[in-house]
């Protein structure tokens, strides 16, 4: 259950750095209300997470998640570059995180 708590809370994460992005060009509450919402239901959910997991390795993942989502969301959505240097640097970042999980 602590996975499942842990790839919510990137998946939340990646939420609310989207809205950062969308609340610096639209500047509404609706935004803010909805970035706000995203990183407190990151927090809450590693929190839990972090109930059975080990600090080290559910930072690394959220983190890794909330990074390389956030880049994906960029590229996908908001017409940010595609170069295969980014993309290969996002992949750093999740063999990364998974390399942490394999080896503790």
């Amino acid at each position: 259950m602590a996975w499942f708590f842990l790839i919510i809370a990137g998946l939340c994460e990646m939420i609310g750095v989207a809205m950062i992005n969308k609340l610096h060009r639209d500047r509404n509450w609706q935004s803010l209300v909805f970035m706000l919402g995203g990183f407190g239901a990151s927090f809450a959910a590693l929190t839990l997470a972090m109930e059975t997991l080990p600090m080290g390795i559910a930072y690394a993942v959220w983190t890794g998640i909330g990074a390389a989502g956030g880049a994906l969301l960029g590229m996908f959505v908001y017409g940010e570059s595609k170069d295969w240097r980014r993309i290969v640097f996002i992949a750093m970042v999740l063999v990364a995180a998974i390399g942490l999980k394999w080896i503790a």
